[in-house]
């Protein structure tokens, strides 16, 4: 992955490192995983689960207790990528303010990555 010498790929705000932390201490866990997938209206999807132990190919940030793990086939899509947790009066979550998307659907859950291949 290309990065910026002592800079993160990614960053966490401190509302993300609390929710994290407490993800973890509940769970047990070693980490966030954070991923991509194909899927949704915009092609594809993000995907986040608590882990255990972090994998030979994770790219690993952390920040305080926070533990990021970022699966290998996501780390090109979020270079640059801010981490928060906002808490709404109808729905609370993580959300992602990723430079490298072009396009996502109303719901913001599906996304279309730069230079992305169309499916055919």
């Amino acid at each position: 992955m290309f990065a910026i010498p002592g800079k993160p790929p990614v960053t966490i705000t401190s509302a993300a490192v609390q929710q994290i932390a407490r993800l973890m201490e509940r769970e047990h866990a070693a980490g966030f995983r954070i991923g991509v997938k194909k899927g949704g209206c915009a092609g594809m999807e993000y995907t986040m689960e608590v882990a255990q132990e972090a994998g030979p190919m994770d790219l690993v940030v952390e920040e305080g207790p926070a533990r990021v793990l970022i699966a290998p086939m996501a780390q090109m899509f979020l270079l640059g990528t801010e981490i928060d947790y906002e808490v709404g009066l109808l729905e609370s979550g993580f959300k992602f303010r990723n430079p490298n998307v072009v396009e996502a659907c109303g719901c913001g859950e599906s996304i279309k990555f730069k230079d992305m291949p169309e499916e055919g």
